[in-house]
């Protein structure tokens, strides 16, 4: 009897350990998934803004000077933005 006991422990054990890795992995997978994510936004949010300081000319403007720039024109870049442009419309990952 104490050496089916003994077995069920060290079952007990390496399911611990598999349950331990197991967990591990998933919590690396979402670290990377997010750390993805993380990357691509930061290149979007770069690109978007060369696209701002090459258009606006903006490179020598300061946060606060950007916003105001921005806030300028907004209405009027919104109220005539083309229709596959708008946010209602589904986006579309190249």
């Amino acid at each position: 009897m104490p050496n089916q006991y003994e077995k069920i422990i060290e079952q007990q054990a390496r399911l611990k350990q598999k349950i331990e890795r197991e967990d591990f992995k998933l919590r690396q997978s979402k670290y990377y998934e997010n750390r993805q994510a993380r990357k691509a936004r930061s290149r979007r949010l770069i690109q978007k803004w060369a696209l701002l300081e090459k258009y606006f000319q903006a490179n020598n403007l300061s946060v606060e000077q950007t916003e105001e720039l921005l806030k300028t024109f907004a209405g009027y870049v919104n109220a005539h933005k083309p229709d596959k442009l708008k946010n209602d419309q589904p986006k579309v990952n190249p």
